[in-house]
């Protein structure tokens, strides 16, 4: 026993009340069936499939000349995008946080927004920006000859998309750990005559050190698993990564090749838990603490250079979002892929098409709204309660908990789809259910994956509360599930709701999992929008991608109006 009497199977002394220890014990259940159980299933796949601890699986995957060649790939990829990520993000993130500039919460919500719509749209609006059959460029007359190569099927297309992609990552990141800069430290360097150069060099950039490096983890992860940018701009081109070749393997194999492409999903998770680890190195090398807790930094004045630098940020943003998007609104305009847009050609019947005429369409906007509206309810649920130990009842099993339920997010989305399907290809003991091949696999790896999405937040909200009328409505004889319903859940309620929201739209415009578990019936938009990509459909796929941004965009901007009742950062595009 410890010291305090608490052991790790009672954490907070919970035998005194057994509803609390009930509780508890569901939710540490629920996260284990989520994210413990898949990856443990993949894990024994890679290990010794069929119960086989000869390796051959190993031997066949590693000795093979196309793994180390799309691994290779996923590497120059990950780390080039993620070199794109931090100096784009980086310099804009230092220039937002720590200067005057104005329009700072239009500019914030414009340069997130990118990463809030689906990689594979993002990558579509890129190719339709640049290509020869490009609108926007033949309405002004630059588009490059027709049967020229797009320059972005080619790495360096890879890596610039996913670092647009990505650059928001890092830009919240760095921005979160610019709030809570010193103010007194600043100005005593400033009082002292060192210049801002000086001042950002010696004091900012060290002590911002812990989150720039973990912002760099988490892009490099990111571009790793990212499967609809190197999917659509490395296949035509023959460049495969880690996520495109399994997605091959499994889809012209099928099941049969469970095995190779485990081990395939395991070298992903070990690439990107040694990018973890290192992250963690880095950072255990150095104190970075800060011992005050003063207000934030008053900004730098910017003076004569106000103007420029305000122009070249809107600047970089009409490049990376508005002219990308206008392209993807063009092509969705013209009736085929090489038709010049104009007055006499333009046309709504690829939308038409999409919404009316397409019957896989319209089952992926049913089964898209249906399976994010539903993680986004059931998630809360279950991180309203979990987050009130995570909080309130510290202990060593509790750690271990929060740590488990960022596996399935951290890790590439490709990994978990792989464990799903190796957890439910055969029916559920017991039950003699199997939901392989139908829309529930995909639900459940919503919920695994995007947990973490709806339990920071009301962390958050959690840490924003005086606990003082929970603790007496305790004393009053008030039982968990009461104090929960009545007075917890109306305080983080707010909070909740943006976890709520940023599960809907990230599992709304989802492709990495839903590409390798769906099935006839499940389709989701994501894979309706790569199977008209990769079909040659790109006017299909332009106006489909166009619906998602347009949804997207109003869901973020109808949050604004509750914003000032939410924790800051809790919502990634509020300033």
């Amino acid at each position: 026993m410890p010291r305090n009497g608490r052991s790790v199977i009672d954490p907070g002394g919970l035998r005194e009340h057994a509803e609390d220890y009930t509780l508890l014990w569901g939710l540490v259940l629920v996260v284990g069936v989520l994210s413990v159980l898949p990856l443990a299933r993949l894990l024994l796949e890679g290990i010794a499939p069929g119960g086989d601890f000869s390796g051959h699986a190993f031997d066949r995957v590693l000795s093979s000349r196309t793994t180390w060649t799309a691994t290779g790939h996923s590497l120059i990829t990950a780390l080039g995008g993620t070199v794109v990520a931090v100096a784009v993000g980086g310099v804009v993130s230092l220039v937002v946080s720590l200067t005057n500039i104005r329009g700072r919460n239009a500019f914030v919500f414009c340069f997130v927004l990118p990463m809030m719509i689906a990689a594979q749209v993002i990558a579509l609006a890129w190719l339709q920006l640049f290509g020869p059959s490009s609108p926007l460029l033949n309405l002004i007359g630059l588009a490059p000859a027709l049967g020229s190569r797009n320059p972005l099927y080619s790495p360096g297309g890879i890596i610039v998309v996913l670092g647009v992609q990505y650059a928001p990552l890092i830009f919240l990141t760095l921005r979160a750990g610019l709030r809570t800069l010193p103010r007194e430290l600043v100005e005593a360097a400033l009082a002292g005559g060192a210049g801002p150069m000086t001042v950002l060099r010696s004091i900012v950039l060290p002590l911002m050190t812990p989150p720039l490096v973990a912002g760099i983890a988490l892009s490099f992860v990111s571009c790793l698993g990212n499967f609809g940018i190197p999917a659509l701009l490395g296949i035509p081109a023959n460049y495969l990564v880690l996520p495109t070749l399994i997605y091959q393997r499994l889809a012209g194999l099928g099941p049969g090749v469970l095995s190779e492409v485990s081990v395939l999903s395991m070298l992903i998770g070990f690439i990107a838990i040694v990018g973890i680890l290192l992250q963690d190195m880095m950072l255990s090398r150095r104190d970075f603490r800060i011992s005050t807790t003063s207000s934030v930094a008053r900004p730098f004045e910017l003076g004569p250079w106000r103007l420029p630098v305000e122009i070249g940020l809107w600047s970089l943003s009409v490049m990376v979002l508005v002219l990308p998007l206008i392209a993807l609104i063009l092509s969705s305009l013209v009736p085929s892929v090489g038709v010049p847009l104009s007055s006499r050609t333009a046309t709504l019947a690829n939308y038409e098409f999409v919404l009316f005429g397409h019957d896989a369409a319209r089952r992926a906007l049913v089964n898209s709204f249906a399976l994010s509206a539903t993680a986004a309810i059931a998630i809360p649920l279950i991180a309203v309660p979990l987050a009130y130990f995570l909080v309130w009842r510290r202990s060593r099993l509790l750690r271990i908990v929060n740590l488990v339920t960022e596996m399935p997010y951290a890790l590439p989305g490709v990994v978990l789809a792989i464990a799903a399907i190796l957890l439910f290809l055969k029916p559920l003991p017991l039950l003699g259910l199997s939901i392989y091949n139908t829309v529930w696999i995909i639900l459940f790896c919503y919920l695994a994956r995007f947990l973490v999405l709806g339990l920071r937040p009301v962390i958050s909200g959690y840490y924003q509360i005086d606990r003082t009328l929970e603790e007496a409505s305790q004393i009053a004889g008030a039982r968990l599930f009461r104090r929960l319903r009545s007075i917890i859940f109306p305080l983080v309620a707010p909070a909740a709701s943006a976890g709520a929201l940023l599960i809907f739209l990230t599992a709304f415009n989802e492709l990495t999992v839903s590409a390798l578990l769906w099935s006839s019936g499940s389709e989701t938009l994501g894979v309706i929008f790569f199977s008209f990509a990769q079909g040659g459909d790109s006017t299909y796929a332009a106006a489909l991608g166009t619906l998602t941004v347009l949804v997207t965009t109003a869901l973020m901007l109808s949050t604004l109006l509750v914003a000032g009742k939410l924790p800051l950062g809790v919502l990634p595009w509020r300033d």
